[in-house]
Order: structure tokens, then C-alpha cells, then sequence
């Protein structure tokens, strides 16, 4: 079996971690499976250099700070293949340019193009692990090139889909996916398994785990993936692969709850053909993610409109909304919000999941402000003071615990 492993920045966080790193890897080869382990930085690293950057530029070119950052990840890539050959077990580390990832050109956030795989799989078919230095490739003129944030999760899915691996094991600090946030929740249970879609939904509503990115790619090039920990790799950790792989479809696989919301109400807007399209449009060409939104039935000419986006959009949003203050009476934002998010495949198939729902919240005396859905979700935006209250009065009513 060909396994592709991904060590996250606190995995590799000191010498120490990095030698708990090799002990995982000489686990899994003595097993009798190839490796291909895909590394991030130490913990701060990255953080470190752009500092250093900082101090000379306010805006390094971007070029110049991509052959900067990748140097993080080549420093673990190398420890760690020190330290396995130390003991016995060959190996050999790559930068993303001998690893074969070629990326276009657009410099600290690129996008992988192809990946040609002859180095890495000469080296499995030579017995070694190979270490690859993660978040990082080559343009087609030869820089160094750097993937934006959670780029060693991409690395790795990347490469798992391109050299046909049987899987790929991402590491970090969490054992596996919860229905929901044990520090909220203390009696969540980590889920054996979970599709694609519902991962996704569960990363973009505020769920960490795993970078939405790394699992829109895992769902394109069909690669299983399985979300586990470094600090312990006894624990089976959870796979997340196709929804026809999962015979037990769960009506409910988890609650999401997102903090980082603020609600903007435009009210008694000038009810005239076109009118939200030209807000909406404004919204996106500042690059605002705009998320739930809903309009009232006009009365005397004028709507109520209501919208919500990420809170650190706020003070752009504030910039657009002046464009259209004689079209509207009153703006105003509200941060005291939060979203709480059902998530599940079986809901496809069964009824009564969002009446479900807001049943729980009647019973707790929590008022919904605005709701939307989709075909394995229901989101609710709530005064953000019941957030946790509202995460595990439905954690409970779908009984998640059993």
C-alpha cells in the first residue's frame, strides 16, 4: 500500500515532535507500506520569516517572499529525512521542484498544474521515503512558487491523486472530526466516516480541521482521505470519501458553529428592478463573501434586505454601503451574531430535519434571525450569546451522543 502522510507545523513543532514523526513513519514502513510524507514548517516559522521580510519591506515582491517562505518547509523536509536515515531507514527529501510540482504563476497563492511524478515514485520503487517539502512548487520559468494558506494539505492531496496512492493521511493535532466542537460539546463523537460534501460544509461553516481547499481537491481526484493525529496514531482517525462508500448514510453527521459573522440590515431599500443585483455586484467586485441573505415583500415601494458576511469585511462593506445611502433609509450592523449549522447526507432523503431544528431553538427561547439551506444543510444565524447553547441543544435533539 502506498501511503501519502502530511505533518502539520505543530507535528514538526520542535526536534522532539520531529523525532515522534520519525517513530510514525518507521510504524507505517514496517508495516510493509511505502511513504511519501508531505511536511509543513515548524510552528512560527513562517510567521517568523515574513517579519524578517517585514522589516526591510512593507510589500516584498512577491517572488522574492515565496523564495523566502519555502524555506521552512525545506528546513523540516530535511530534519526529518536526517534523522530516519539515522536510524536505519532510507530516505531522501525533496523541495517541491524535485518532488515535480508545477504550479502557474501567480506567487504566494499558485495553483498546482501537473505533477510529474518519476522522481518520487524512482525513489519508492528504490525502497526510500520520500520527505516532501510541502506548500511550495515551481512555475513553468523555474521560481520557487508558494500555494497560500493550508498549501501543504494541497501538496499532499495533490500528490496522493497524481501517484495514485491508496491514501492520504493528514496528521495534525485532532484525532479525527467530531459532530461538533468537544470544547463546546464535551459529549461529541469523532465520526468513523463523512463524504466529501459534508466535510466541505462543515470546513466552510467554521469547522478547522481540514482546509477547504485540500478536501475540494480530494473530492475531484477521488482520494481518500483520513483526518488523524500525530500525538496519537493508535487512534483510527476519521476518513472522509465518497458518499456512495458510506453504507450507514447518517440523517445528521454534525454541527458547525461559525462566530465570525456580522449581520448588515438595509431597510426600507427603493424597491426598483435591478436594485439588489447592483448591491450584490458592489459587494463582490470589493471582494466581500457575502453568505445568508434575505428580502422582505416590498411595502409602499421599499424592501427590508439583510445579508451577512465575515466579520473582517466589515470596514470594506461600510465603504460600499455608502454608494447607495439615497437609496435606502437606514443601514446598520450587527456583530452580537453567530452561525449555527446542521450538517448531513441523509437529509436528501428525509423529512422534517429543519423543523427539527428550529424546534430545539423554540425550547430554548432562541430567536432565529435569518435561515437558509441547502441540500445537506441548515444554517441559522442567532444572537451570538446563545451560541453554544444553540450548538448543543441541537447536538442533542439529533442525538449525535449515541
Amino acid at each position: 500500500m502506498l501511503k501519502v502522510l502530511k505533518f502539520g507545523g505543530t507535528s514538526v513543532g520542535t526536534l522532539d515532535r520531529i523525532q515522534n514523526v520519525t517513530e510514525i513513519i518507521k510504524k507505517i514502513k514496517n508495516e510493509g507500506h511505502d511513504v511519501i510524507a508531505v511536511v509543513s514548517a515548524m510552528s512560527g516559522e513562517t510567521n517568523k520569516l515574513i517579519e524578517y521580510a517585514n522589516t526591510f519591506a512593507k510589500k516584498p515582491a512577491s517572488h522574492e517572499l515565496d523564495m523566502l517562505l519555502s524555506s521552512g518547509e525545506r528546513v523540516t523536509s530535511a530534519l526529518l529525512s536526517i534523522a530516519l536515515n539515522e536510524q536505519g531507514y532510507l530516505a531522501t527529501s525533496m523541495s517541491g521542484r524535485e518532488a515535480g510540482i508545477v504550479t502557474d504563476n501567480s506567487h504566494t497563492k499558485a495553483r498546482i498544474e501537473h505533477i510529474d511524478t518519476q522522481n518520487m515514485s524512482k525513489a519508492i520503487k528504490d525502497g526510500k521515503v520520500v520527505i516532501v517539502a510541502g506548500f511550495q512548487g515551481v512555475t513553468k520559468d523555474g521560481r520557487i512558487s508558494t500555494l497560500g494558506r493550508g498549501g501543504s494539505d494541497l501538496t499532499a492531496v495533490a500528490i496522493a491523486g497524481a501517484i495514485k496512492a491508496d491514501v492520504c493521511e493528514i496528521y495534525t493535532d485532532v484525532d479525527g472530526i467530531y459532530t461538533t466542537d468537544p470544547r463546546i460539546e464535551p459529549k461529541a463523537k469523532k465520526l468513523d466516516m463523512i463524504s466529501y460534501d459534508e466535510m466541505l460544509e462543515l470546513a466552510s461553516l467554521g469547522a478547522k480541521v481540514l482546509q477547504n481547499r485540500s478536501v475540494e481537491m480530494a473530492k475531484k481526484l477521488n482520494v481518500n482521505l483520513v483526518s488523524r493525529s500525530s500525538f496519537t496514531p493508535e487512534v483510527e482517525g476519521t476518513l472522509i470519501t465518497k458518499e456512495e462508500n458510506i453504507m450507514e448514510k447518517p440523517l445528521v453527521s454534525g454541527i458547525a458553529l461559525d462566530k465570525n459573522q456580522i449581520r448588515v440590515g438595509m431597510y426600507k431599500v427603493r424597491d426598483i428592478p435591478g436594485i439588489a443585483a447592483t448591491i450584490f455586484t458592489a459587494l463582490a467586485s470589493a471582494d466581500i463573501n457575502v453568505d445568508m441573505i434575505v428580502q422582505t415583500v416590498a411595502v409602499d415601494g421599499r424592501t427590508d434586505l439583510d445579508f451577512t458576511i465575515p466579520t473582517n469585511d466589515l470596514e470594506t462593506c461600510e465603504g460600499v454601503m455608502k454608494i447607495f445611502e439615497d437609496d435606502v433609509e437606514n443601514i446598520d450592523y450587527n456583530e452580537d451574531v453567530c452561525k449555527v449549522s446542521v450538517v448531513g447526507v441523509g437529509m436528501k432523503s428525509h423529512t422534517g430535519v429543519a423543523a427539527k431544528a428550529f424546534s430545539a431553538m423554540a425550547k430554548e427561547n432562541i430567536n432565529i434571525r435569518i435561515i437558509s439551506t441547502s441540500e445537506i444543510k441548515v444554517s441559522m444565524i442567532v444572537s451570538e450569546k446563545y451560541a453554544e447553547l444553540a450548538v448543543r441543544a441541537l447536538h442533542d435533539v439529533y442525538n449525535l451522543d449515541k
